[in-house]
């Protein structure tokens, strides 16, 4: 899969999506990185971390989150996507679910959408990304936690997303689908896609787990937001396990190293001991 100027191998490697939050309320780093210049150095030294996508967020979407207008959201991502494309050679990725915001984003130089809606809350988003023919991530949400049977439901509204992109004309070769960690899910919700990550490839498609810092974790811990770097890990590590394609977290450093080591020990082979088995 290429995204901006860089094939990605989508079946033997997971990469990191960088988490850049240009806003003054996220769950976790807002209010940081809020600047253009402060973003650049945020990324650069994401990139020497290890990420190879910097994904690049102008609305917070942590939980009772105030939804902030489209002018506002075009003017927080705008100029730092502009900035990181003008001084680093790395895919960007615009986290939004509103069309006027991904084609402001695109046109300043992003190479990807990531919607939180999975085209189900503004379908205009699927138009965008077939007219740009960007790859897109599809993820699952929903405005509510009320289930009758919650996988099948959550496969029916993932399927939805997809049949959305594929009448709008977006390539089937650019969509990647993220099963939403933290997204329309009670806390035992979470766990139960986090224990069957394998079975959400019966779609045929790229796959992302973007659990990084949630409240899954720090619930299950009982620690805050800056503690749940290893519950965070442990994610990383079942999403490598899964053949998840692409991780999104904060910590790029300690999941470039988890998804390294994970790796090595699945490619392990010594000699002449599957003989044995």
């Amino acid at each position: 899969m290429k995204i901006g100027k860089k094939e990605f191998d989508i079946v033997n490697e997971t990469y990191i999506m960088g988490i850049l939050n240009v806003t003054p309320d996220s769950f976790s780093d807002g209010g940081k990185f809020y600047k253009p210049e402060s973003a650049l150095v945020r990324a650069k030294w994401m990139l020497e971390e290890g990420a190879s996508i910097i994904d690049i967020g102008g609305e917070s979407t942590r939980p009772g989150y105030a939804p902030v207008s489209v002018q506002e959201e075009i003017e927080r991502v705008v100029p730092v996507i502009e900035k990181i494309k003008a001084y680093l050679d790395v895919p960007v990725s615009v986290d939004t679910y509103k069309s006027e915001v991904a084609t402001a984003a695109v046109e300043a130089g992003a190479d990807m959408i990531n919607d939180i809606w999975g085209f189900r809350h503004d379908k205009d988003m699927a138009k965008v990304t077939a007219k740009y023919n960007l790859p897109c991530i599809l993820v699952h949400n929903r405005n509510n936690t009320n289930y009758t049977h919650f996988m099948k439901e959550v496969f029916h509204e993932m399927e939805e997303s997809i049949r959305i992109a594929k009448e709008a004309g977006v390539d089937e070769e650019k969509m990647i689908l993220d099963p939403g960690i933290g997204f329309g899910k009670t806390y035992e919700m979470n766990l139960e896609i986090l224990k069957y990550l394998e079975d959400f490839h019966q779609f045929g498609y790229p796959m992302m787990l973007a659990a990084s810092r949630k409240s899954v974790i720090g619930t299950t811990l009982g620690l805050p937001v800056y503690e749940r770097v290893e519950g965070t890990l442990v994610t990383t590590v079942m999403a490598v396990m899964k053949r998840y394609a692409f991780v999104r977290v904060h910590d790029i450093k300690e999941n470039y190293r988890a998804i390294q080591m994970t790796k090595k020990i699945l490619q392990s082979n010594y000699l002449g001991f599957d003989k044995l088995l």
